[in-house]
């Protein structure tokens, strides 16, 4: 694992307001190299001179590369993925999963499977990826579905993680193995499916 200079660390001690405009160009600037050049090739110095920023402004707000691209996914995606309870168990299953299929769709799709599969070879990429995506999200998930469950309109003895790993599970499947293609229509027919198996008996 990567051990931080003396100077990165520097970079990194509180100084004067962040610059909103320049965080913001930053984490634009990971985006499109991500989806140029992918993972591997990236690098802070390449993001800092897209983002027209010296390398130690990133490094003043992010501690490594990976930091860096998550944050860019996270914000990126963020408002096509709004996490929140509707108005019933089947609405939200079905169009949570629809929304992330439309997602995995178009270019955050690829964005999202070099991620993944930087986390496989790089400890840095797959604690970031859990840290800021993945736990996040299915906490704020876990707890919805809870309140269904308490709702009595999901199975008691459901167990809530298996469910997620339902639901998009077989998407990242898909996304990274292509042996079939995404479409919103394969997403309501996966969601029925799990849908059926979730109703109280």
């Amino acid at each position: 694992m990567h051990s931080a200079t003396r100077a990165e660390r520097e970079c990194r001690k509180p100084g004067r307001p962040r610059d909103e405009g320049v965080r913001e160009k930053i984490l634009n600037a990971a985006v499109e190299l991500m989806e140029e050049t992918g993972y591997s090739r990236l690098t802070c110095d390449a993001i800092a001179q897209r983002a027209g920023a010296g390398k130690a402004t990133v490094y003043r707000w992010w501690p490594n590369k990976a930091a860096v691209v998550i944050n860019a996914f996270v914000e990126s995606v963020a408002p096509e993925l709004p996490n929140q309870k509707l108005s019933s168990l089947e609405e939200y299953v079905t169009v949570h999963m629809r929304r992330f299929t439309k997602v995995l769709m178009g270019s955050k799709g690829g964005f999202l499977a070099a991620v993944i599969a930087a986390a496989q070879e790089d400890p840095e990429v797959e604690a970031a990826f859990l840290s800021h995506w993945l736990n996040p999200r299915r906490t704020v998930s876990r707890r919805i579905l809870q309140e269904y469950r308490d709702e009595g309109l999901l199975s008691p003895d459901a167990d809530l993680d298996l469910v997620l790993d339902a639901m998009y599970g077989p998407l990242h499947f898909v996304l990274m193995l292509r042996h079939a293609k995404l479409s919103t229509s394969y997403a309501e027919n996966l969601a029925a499916l799990i849908l059926n198996g979730l109703k109280p008996r």
